[in-house]
């Protein structure tokens, strides 16, 4: 990523860059934050914490394994974000301008705010060319559940032909399909919306970088067993401080 569309692209292929207009200072800042973000942030959590926890969660107490997977959260987001900053400012030192991938995910109020700020361009390829070609929201609720399960189960496919990663699209698509439920069933019943108070966004975010953390262990996880062993020591209260 980013994921560019030809229409973005091939119209600026004809364009004449000149190199003396080429926003230089903003290349050259994008290459530097992103080389620290992936070589300083994301290589030191993986290679001091991630890695370990989940090599050999059994090894591990309850409070290391939650350490690591919220580690695990900044790692890929330093990551991805990282060498996307790094495409951006590689092409713009070539003159061409690629979208916005990233947009601080981790603040979303909820799941579906989450995908309008991560990875950016591959949600809107989900939308326009999984979700909407499904039927999207149209027709009935149920219909709607269902696109969206498709859209995320595939979109977890696409990462890799794993059932861990079926298992992080469906942890998406079926929280998703909670949010839209909730909505409607406040709009069928004729509610206002709920007042969009700071404790409120504190709350909402709060639970949304959870879920998201409790769909990337099965990202991260070498198998379902692997992702489960790391579930179960977390929720485990004998384990909470030592490891069993």
């Amino acid at each position: 990523g980013p994921i560019v569309r030809a229409a973005e692209f091939l119209p600026q292929l004809k364009e004449l860059h000149d190199p003396r207009r080429i926003d230089a200072s903003r290349a050259f800042f994008l290459i530097a934050i992103g080389m620290f973000k992936k070589v300083v942030i994301a290589n030191f959590l993986a290679t001091h914490i991630v890695d370990a926890v989940f090599a050999a969660p059994g090894r591990h107490s309850s409070l290391e394994l939650l350490v690591g997977v919220y580690a695990y959260a900044v790692q890929i987001y330093a990551d991805f974000s990282g060498y996307t900053d790094m495409a951006i400012g590689l092409a713009l030192l070539l003159g061409f301008r690629f979208p916005q991938n990233f947009d601080g995910p981790y603040t979303a109020t909820s799941l579906q705010d989450f995908w309008r700020r991560w990875h950016m361009t591959l949600s809107r390829w989900l939308r326009d060319y999984l979700y909407i070609p499904l039927g999207g929201n149209r027709g009935t609720s149920l219909r709607t559940y269902r696109n969206l399960m498709i859209t995320f189960v595939l979109g977890g496919l696409w990462h890799g032909a794993a059932w861990t990663f079926v298992v992080w699209g469906a942890i998406h698509g079926g929280f998703l399909s909670y949010e839209h439920w909730q909505r409607e069933r406040r709009t069928t019943a004729g509610l206002e919306p709920l007042p969009d108070t700071a404790r409120r966004r504190a709350v909402q975010r709060l639970v949304t970088f959870n879920v998201v953390c409790l769909a990337w262990i099965f990202f991260r996880a070498e198998s379902l067993a692997n992702a489960f062993d790391v579930l179960g020591g977390i929720v485990n209260p004998s384990n909470w401080f030592e490891a069993s």
